[in-house]
């Protein structure tokens, strides 16, 4: 208790606290611009944090990790465009239904989504996360690929409505990811000769084309479109009634979260898609969905938040980092003598509570800026076209070559922009292409490790979990594909043929 009483005086200490608090409003800024990650906001400010001491300097990188994640959310909202990768999915439904007059309601969904997926990976993070790590650090090579073929899966699920244009955007997505060195011995493929190509494709580049270049395309060629926009609703424009039957979606999306953060190298990118997916295989209306399902953004939103907690749970237990994100908190750990791994807890404690109550304070205070802010970010929709556009193209160019500092990537980002204006006017899907490039470098991985641990392909199979999960994949695709024959077969009863005279 003396130590829980102390780590609470040192967070709550002037400089500390609103360190905390500077850290936040930076990470929303970092999350809500276009390009600007969580992993670059913590990358830029962890020098900062060399002049301060260990509790001011962990509060103010575990602010802007909170605060980049939940950022997202205001962008993929307002204008389409993912502000992070964790974002992606939250741009299906809430873009639509922000187009429909409606920005606020898809905020204040958001909003409350992301405030209970973390307060959810909080409570796993204080109570269970050692038991937690223990279990997931014993996962080899088997059952990762049997993890991941499940989640691949979900591209079918993703695709239902037009399943082979799905399942091709998917196989395009994980042939993009080919290019470059290969994992484990190095080959260079699909690279051409061209050098920057050897790097492979950067995951930033690829989504600001096919999200923020393509929607500016699309909705110039629109053209001006005065919507009525709807700003004067009550509370968090979320009733009782719709967060009770969301109950299952969010605890579901909120475990995905929790569970993918866990596994090194998912994290939030990964696992908002997955949690859409689900959601989406799991509803009564999927063909509500990417029009403005409300079920979508509360999927997405609560497993992307939920997976902060759960990317820090084997960073703390086991010194494992979960994604990109805790791999840089890592250092900043380290940097001021601090070692995360199972002896942490013992010798730390009271650093370990400043991240579980700093963790807690930016998930409500993040919650409470979003909620001042979700009536004044919605103004952004009736700027003119001629001048937010030009201003976004000019925030994605620096978003592009900011991650890398390669002018390789933002024609990475232009050429995707055509292609992806292209794969929609076609009536191509872009999540799967997404989830396949996310997924399909991790499946490879850890398809070689298993394949070079076996003395021959069928040992995958010798471990229980590897075949529950590859039965549930199964089992996924002939439901999928059975309804996706159920609903062309009534879509052909219900369409008059047509008649040429």
């Amino acid at each position: 208790m003396d130590i829980l009483i102390s780590s609470f005086l040192d967070v709550f200490s002037p400089i500390s606290f609103l360190l905390l608090l500077g850290g936040i409003g930076i990470g929303i800024i970092f999350g809500s611009i276009p390009g600007l990650t969580a992993t670059m906001g913590v990358a830029l400010l962890l020098p900062v944090t060399f002049g301060l001491g260990p509790v001011a300097g962990i509060l103010l990188l575990v602010g802007v990790y909170v605060g980049g994640i939940s950022g997202g959310l205001v962008a993929a909202t307002l204008l389409g465009i993912p502000g992070t990768p964790s974002s992606i999915a939250t741009t299906f439904d809430a873009y639509p239904m922000s187009k429909n007059g409606e920005p606020v309601r898809a905020m204040g969904i958001g909003i409350v989504a992301s405030l209970i997926g973390g307060i959810f990976s909080f409570i796993i993070l204080i109570t269970i996360s050692p038991f937690i790590a223990r279990i997931a650090v014993k996962m080899g090579p088997s059952e990762y690929v049997a993890l991941i073929f499940l989640a691949l899966t979900l591209i079918a699920v993703l695709s239902s409505g037009n399943m082979i244009k799905g399942i091709t955007s998917g196989i395009i997505g994980m042939s993009l990811a080919l290019i470059g060195f290969a994992p484990i011995d190095g080959t260079a493929r699909y690279t051409f000769g061209q050098l920057q190509l050897t790097a492979g494709i950067d995951l930033l580049p690829l989504i600001m084309g096919l999200f923020a270049i393509t929607q500016i395309h699309m909705e110039i060629q629109k053209g001006e479109i005065s919507k009525e926009i709807n700003l004067k609703v009550k509370g968090f424009a979320v009733s009782i009634k719709e967060l009770l039957n969301n109950t299952i979606n969010l605890l579901r999306s909120s475990s995905i979260g929790v569970a993918l953060g866990m596994l090194p190298g998912m994290g939030s990118g990964a696992s908002n898609l997955i949690a859409y997916a689900q959601a989406k295989q799991a509803s009564k209306n999927p063909e509500k969905f990417g029009k403005g399902a409300p079920e979508g953004i509360y999927a997405s939103e609560s497993a992307n938040n939920a997976s902060v907690g759960g990317a820090l749970v084997p960073m703390m237990t086991l010194g494992i980092p979960g994604d990109s994100v805790t791999a840089i908190l890592l250092g900043g750990f380290m940097i001021h003598g601090i070692q995360p791994g199972p002896l942490l807890f013992t010798n730390n404690a009271g650093i370990v509570n400043v991240v579980f109550i700093g963790f807690f304070l930016s998930i409500i205070i993040v919650f409470i800026l979003q909620f001042l802010g979700m009536r004044l970010f919605p103004k952004i929709l009736t700027i003119p076209q001629h001048f937010l556009y030009p201003i976004l193209l000019t925030m994605t160019v620096v978003g592009a070559f900011a991650m890398n500092h390669r002018i390789f990537d933002v024609w990475i980002m232009l050429i995707f922009g055509v292609v992806g204006f292209i794969l929609i006017k076609n009536n191509y899907p872009i999540a799967p292409l997404i989830l396949g490039f996310v997924l399909g470098p991790m499946f490879e991985i850890y398809l070689r490790r298993a394949f070079m641990a076996a003395s021959n392909p069928i040992e995958i199979l010798y471990s229980p979990v590897a075949v529950i999960l590859i039965t549930a994949a199964i089992v996924i695709l002939i439901v999928t594909t059975v309804r996706e024959v159920k609903d062309v077969r009534k879509k052909r009863k219900t369409t008059p043929p047509n008649i040429n005279i």
